[in-house]
């Protein structure tokens, strides 16, 4: 029997540092279903941590940790040359101490989600790739991403489930393969609704070029990411919400 269709929201949140606020998390946990919440390293820090999981166990919304390079000027979207058995550490370093304030809070931990260039990283080097999925595995929780040939076979090959995810606020290229925040044009909400809409139904989105391309995600099960941090988060999420609800509407 073919499962059923499922799409879900996820949300970076928790980024801002001290005084610092990044991203309407209070209302945009009314919108989404899973939480990444940052652990230190591109922001956050322990009280907006606590602060952050006490918001998403209010509303229900699901926890995961969102661990990034050590990078707090550039926000973890800089290339930094990190051996990958200092990676290794730093990811069980970050997750570990969202985990011990989940279970402080009685919260499980659902999943680890690489930030920013760390995603990124994942993807092209294979040592960090496997330094990374060796430290989620010791947590034994998915890890969202790319659904690449490399990443698929390296998650079986560790024993780690991959959870697909479509960005709806960032650009894919001509290829289907997603681009950086800072190579994408700034969304706005009619079109996140329609780029939800348009691969849910057909696989395929409109690249930065204008042309139709295929996304390596099954359109049957996949999660959409929206950054808190981005121009519009707010009003993307709801537009992404309405487009989530009519695409399982119509199934």
């Amino acid at each position: 029997m073919a499962e059923s269709r499922w799409i879900e929201i996820n949300c970076d949140m928790g980024e801002g540092f001290g005084r610092w606020k990044m991203g309407p998390d209070e209302d945009l946990m009314h919108h989404v279903d899973v939480a990444n919440v940052a652990c230190g390293f591109h922001a956050g820090d322990p009280s907006t941590m606590v602060r952050t999981v006490h918001l998403a166990k209010k509303h229900g919304v699901r926890v995961g940790a969102h661990p990034g390079m050590p990078d707090l000027l550039g926000f973890g979207r800089r290339r930094m040359a990190i051996a990958p058995e200092d990676m290794y550490a730093a990811v069980l370093y970050q997750v570990g101490a969202l985990a011990g304030i989940l279970a402080a809070e009685g919260v499980p931990l659902n999943h680890v989600k690489p930030h920013g260039e760390l995603y990124f990283f994942v993807q092209r080097d294979a040592d960090i790739r496997d330094a990374v999925l060796r430290a989620v595995k010791a947590f034994n929780v998915p890890i969202y991403g790319l659904p690449t040939k490399h990443m698929i076979e390296d998650c079986e090959r560790i024993g780690l489930k991959l959870i697909p995810e479509f960005y709806a606020d960032l650009n894919y290229d001509e290829e289907g393969q997603l681009m950086s925040v800072a190579e994408s044009v700034p969304a706005v909400p009619e079109l996140v609704e329609e780029r939800i809409r348009t691969f849910a139904s057909t696989g395929k989105v409109e690249g930065k070029s204008g042309k139709m391309v295929d996304v390596p995600v099954d359109p049957q099960g996949f999660s959409i990411c929206i950054h808190s941090d981005l121009p519009g988060a707010l009003d993307n999420a709801m537009a992404a919400r309405n487009a989530v609800n009519k695409a399982l509407k119509e199934g």
